[in-house]
């Protein structure tokens, strides 16, 4: 009788080849493990310093932790390394330089400096820029961020040191997301610990949180390169959905498809290496659609690792023969994608300022960051409706799948009661209780309510412990929304402070100063807290009562940008310069009107080299078959059917063909205009409509034609992956 295994099944030989997780996390990042190997104390204390106190590092130190960077890089077997940035154009970009320097015919060595490490000198001529410089005006500078570690990308056989940095023009306007963002996250710390001190003076920081849910779609490489409307625009402008899609709900927390674990479980990994802390994984709603989350971190770095996580899931994805669609609405008929950005402010003293604790009523600290908080999206609702609006993010807003596009604010029945308890009770000095409630059921541990249940209809809920800005779209990038959330932010936390120290100054004391301040902003803001269903007609008609703006499309949203609040906001708190804001405001118009421009006119080459062509050789096939059968002795009575087709399709193809046409001359138009907001909006009004009208026709062919003539994959070989 042969004899069992003593050993556990963790120490099999199978799971000995298994790495765990906490084993490769952050091998390829530059972080404090590597400096501290590399590096000088005296140097890692510069680099702290910069971090945390924004102090300029000279330039010894800035040799020395180049030094030591490239070491370790080559050690890593790199050869190459790169400033990594964000222009304005919702990519990555880098340049790459070799370490190697020749020193002479056939001898060099391994070089790099603190000042290459510092500063580099990208062409900033060919990135958007908005007028700011001129395509003859090349010069841009990129600077490192500190804050953000450096890391190593590989890629086929390369591997490339990248240090992430800052991207500016040569007369000093940012030409990047990162700046501004770091401006904004710096003016909320300094609001928030001022703030913090009416309560504990032992906070010297306070520092953003940010988690981002990133939703993507797969869909088969092959069957991708065959759809010109997903290569060029992200999006299907033609399909009809199949007889299956999302209504079953069987998709949503599945089982995960073998061929998309591998994938995942691959880009996790690579991830992982890249200190992107990873955390879920898990089917979405609709088919072919998946969903990544990592833990929190620092704001900045979060944005930093959710660039890096789409740059590293669309290489990966490569090596499985698929493609990831990160467009916010590429199928017709399912749900669309976003990005949820789970936001909150954390102490140095590690406390989180929106944990409302078990007794929320009786946490002044608590209920001072989130009431002002509903305060700032009050107040600048459409500024932060604004900051979400890309031509993809308009096709998800306001359908019964994504939040809509009305601005408010959802707290949970728990919260809302401590509100109005506290706008009430406080002021008469009867203090309310929130009672602690719990699920049992039999056999299973005690199931603890949070404070607050969950909205996914409403586009800024509080979840917890943290609000959760669930407007984002999933190709967006997730500084538009933060460089705005936190300036509002920090601009109410601001003007809190002058209003309960001017009481302080009459001789009220701080406590009393505080609440009274806090109830005279929950009364001011009560229209924006909505509790209820956000895609129901019912609230689109209460939000119109309440005065809230309801604004569908993005050019219109976009003038927000340009009201004299919104300048006043960002120029007086140092977050851009007027000629920035305009400039970006102008980039955000023109990206509109390129991506619809774009879309028109593969949606043209879809209707006269796929379509109608189709149409014409399934039309033929039943024309000859007719006649065919009237040889034989059949009517147009027996042949009803057939000619019936035969009409459909003619209907159809000349609708597609008239109404190109009228798109193309409305196009023509909207080229004349030389506004960008005029020139988007009129992309807006009267090119874009005709697109779904387009799409009407064409997926009324793609139901009549036979599949031997339809040479588009369609919505089952793209959604349904084998």
């Amino acid at each position: 009788m042969a004899q069992s295994s003593s050993k556990p099944v963790s120490e099999s030989k199978s799971s000995k080849n298994m790495k765990q997780i906490s084993e490769y996390f952050g091998k390829s990042v530059f972080g404090p493990k590597a400096m501290a190997e590399y590096v000088s104390k005296e140097a890692i204390k510069a680099v702290n310093e910069a971090r945390t106190t924004g102090k300029p590092m000279d330039r010894k130190m800035a040799d020395q932790i180049a030094e030591g960077m490239k070491n370790w890089a080559i050690e890593k077997g790199a050869t190459h390394y790169t400033h990594w940035f964000q222009p304005l154009r919702g990519s990555t970009a880098e340049k790459h330089d070799a370490f190697f320097e020749p020193t002479g015919i056939d001898t060099g060595v391994e070089h790099f400096s603190g000042k290459a490490l510092v500063q580099q000198e990208p062409d900033a001529s060919s990135f958007p820029s908005g007028g700011i410089r001129n395509t003859f005006e090349a010069r841009g500078y990129s600077a490192w961020d500190p804050s953000s570690p450096a890391f190593i990308m590989e890629k086929a056989s390369g591997k490339t040191l990248c240090i992430p940095t800052i991207f500016v023009a040569y007369t000093g306007e940012a030409l990047d997301y990162k700046a501004p963002l770091i401006k904004s996250t710096n003016f909320l710390t300094k609001t928030a610990t001022e703030v913090c001190q009416y309560f504990d003076t032992n906070i010297k920081n306070a520092k953003v949180s940010l988690g981002i849910e990133q939703e993507y779609f797969l869909v088969d490489e092959e069957l991708y390169h065959q759809r010109p409307d997903l290569v060029f625009a992200g999006r299907t402008l033609v399909g009809n959905m199949p007889a299956k899609g999302q209504q079953l709900e069987d998709h949503y927390f599945g089982s995960i498809p073998e061929r998309i674990y591998n994938f995942m479980t691959d880009f996790e990994k690579e991830a992982l290496k890249l200190g992107i802390p990873l955390k879920t994984r898990h089917n979405e709603v609709a088919p072919g659609q998946y969903e990544c989350a990592p833990m929190f971190e620092e704001a900045d770095i979060a944005i930093d690792h959710n660039s890096l996580l789409m740059d590293v899931m669309q290489s990966v994805a490569g090596r499985h023969k698929l493609k990831v669609i990160w467009h916010e609405k590429p199928f017709k008929g399912v749900n669309g994608s976003g990005k949820h950005n789970n936001w909150s402010i954390v102490t140095d003293t590690g406390v989180n300022l929106l944990s409302p604790g078990m007794s929320p009523q009786d946490n002044l600290q608590f209920l001072t960051f989130f009431i002002n908080t509903i305060k700032a999206v009050h107040d600048h609702a459409d500024l932060l409706r604004a900051s979400i609006a890309t031509a993809a993010n308009d096709h998800r807003l306001g359908a019964n799948e994504a939040p809509p596009a009305i601005m408010s604010v959802f707290i949970g029945s728990t919260l809302a009661q401590v509100l109005h308890q506290f706008e009430h009770s406080k002021a008469s000095g009867k203090p309310g209780r929130v009672s602690e409630k719990t699920i049992n059921v039999y056999r299973i541990p005690e199931i603890l309510l949070d404070n607050t249940d969950r909205n996914r209809t409403s586009p800024f809920a509080f979840t917890g412990n943290k609000f959760e800005f669930r407007a984002v779209g999933s190709s967006d990038h997730c500084s538009n929304a933060i460089i705005v959330l936190n300036t509002i932010v920090a601009n109410q936390l601001s003007v809190f402070k002058k209003d309960v120290d001017a009481l302080i100054r009459k001789k009220v004391n701080k406590h009393s100063a505080i609440e009274q301040v806090l109830i005279s902003y929950v009364k001011s803001s009560k229209k924006i807290l909505f509790e209820g269903n956000g895609y129901s007609a019912e609230w689109v008609k209460e939000a119109a009562k309440r005065g809230l703006s309801n604004i569908k499309t993005t050019p219109y949203a976009l003038d927000a940008y340009n009201s004299k609040a919104s300048k006043d906001l960002f120029v007086n708190n140092n977050i851009f310069t007027r000629k920035e804001l305009e400039a970006r405001t102008e980039i955000k118009y023109e990206d509109y009107v390129l991506k619809i421009q774009i879309e028109g006119r593969i949606l043209g080459e879809l209707a006269k080299n796929y379509v109608i062509p189709a149409a014409v050789a399934y039309q033929k096939k039943l024309v000859d078959t007719i006649e065919g059968l009237g040889k034989v002795g059949l009517s147009k009575t027996d042949n009803k059917a057939l000619l019936q087709i035969v009409k459909e399709i003619s209907k159809h193809t000349n609708a597609i063909w008239d109404n190109n046409a009228k798109m193309t001359e409305e196009r023509r138009k909207a080229n004349l205009i030389t506004h960008a907001d005029k020139k988007a909006k009129a992309y807006c009004d009267k090119v874009k409509p005709y697109f779904e009208s387009i799409r009407e026709s064409a997926d009324k062919l793609e139901e009549l034609i036979d599949n031997d003539s339809w040479k588009l994959p369609k919505y089952r070989d793209l959604l349904f992956l084998k």
